[in-house]
């Protein structure tokens, strides 16, 4: 049997056009992008600059610029809806991370309004704030964090974000570092708990490839996002298993984009290439790109 036609990957930033246009899509859903408090920004990129006794590698961000450069360069990939993904890393930080992700979404016209949230008292009351407020997609970093996503303290906002519909982008995979609540297993305990909640799992999970794609495959809401994935940065250190690609064409409607932009070491184009190359064909991609970002976003009014 052969394999679906696939349109080879742009090769530099500039092709990024060009090659949306020749799969006759309109833009990029990207769901995980970052844009963070300037002082907190400069923090992330002070921790990836000692990468290299952090991870072992270095990892140069690729997009080390000021906000309105950053910015412009997004939406030149085609990115038509830009998130502003934060998280905490302790707590008390959730509240006045929010309240800048709300300040971010009223001066930028296409951005999208995120929001995080923490473990600690008072988190059901702030992510109803967040939501009654506009915030439409959710950030939680259990890796940065420390913390256990099925914490008894978080199932009121579970709750609630599961009623909305609202995403939740969540990195619980234990690359590049495991930490002592990576993994699967807490994760599946949140859905066995909240079924129906909405939750895009980062990185395709990675390391832990196949057991985050059973999540996907056994949750209605489960999602899979892109991020890093693909990439010859991420092949040399947490290559995908075996028949691994194959499982992400079987779940072409759960796949989402995701591109960790402007924290990467390589070009933005460079993600898209990596994906491409899956030889998943033009239509997988089509999906993957656009149309599952898009519709996750709709369906919870952003």
């Amino acid at each position: 049997m052969s394999s679906p036609s696939t349109t080879p990957g742009p090769a530099s930033d500039e092709e990024i056009p060009a090659y949306l246009q020749a799969l006759g899509i309109p833009g990029l859903a990207d769901v995980h992008v970052h844009f963070l408090p300037e002082p907190m920004l400069i923090k992330v990129w002070d921790f990836f600059d000692r990468a290299s006794s952090e991870y072992g590698r270095e990892w140069p961000i690729r997009y080390r610029f000021d906000e309105d450069t950053r910015l412009a360069l997004i939406r030149g990939m085609g990115v038509t809806a830009i998130p502003a993904l934060t998280y905490p890393h302790k707590p008390g930080m959730a509240v006045w991370l929010n309240e800048w992700c709300a300040e971010f979404a009223r001066r930028v016209p296409d951005g999208i309004h995120c929001a995080t949230l923490y473990p600690e008292p008072g988190v059901g009351e702030y992510v109803a704030r967040a939501v009654a407020e506009g915030a439409r997609l959710f950030k939680m970093h259990v890796q940065v964090g420390v913390f256990a996503p099925d914490d008894p303290l978080l199932d009121p906002a579970w709750e609630l974000l599961s009623d909305a519909r609202i995403p939740v982008v969540i990195h619980a995979g234990s690359g590049p570092v495991e930490g002592p609540y990576t993994g699967p297993d807490r994760v599946e305990a949140v859905l066995r708990r909240h079924p129906d909640l909405t939750l895009v799992i980062a990185h395709l999970g990675m390391p832990e490839y196949d057991r985050f794609a059973d999540l996907a495959e056994r949750f209605p809401n489960v999602y899979l996002d892109t991020t890093m994935a693909a990439t010859d940065f991420t092949e040399r250190t947490a290559p995908m298993p075996p028949g691994y690609v194959e499982r992400l064409g079987a779940l072409a409607d759960k796949v989402v984009l995701g591109s960790d932009f402007p924290n990467i070491p390589y070009e933005y184009a460079h993600q898209l290439f990596g994906l491409a190359r899956l030889g998943l064909g033009d239509e997988w991609m089509r999906k993957v790109l656009w149309h599952n970002g898009r519709a996750l976003l709709e369906r919870a009014g952003a």
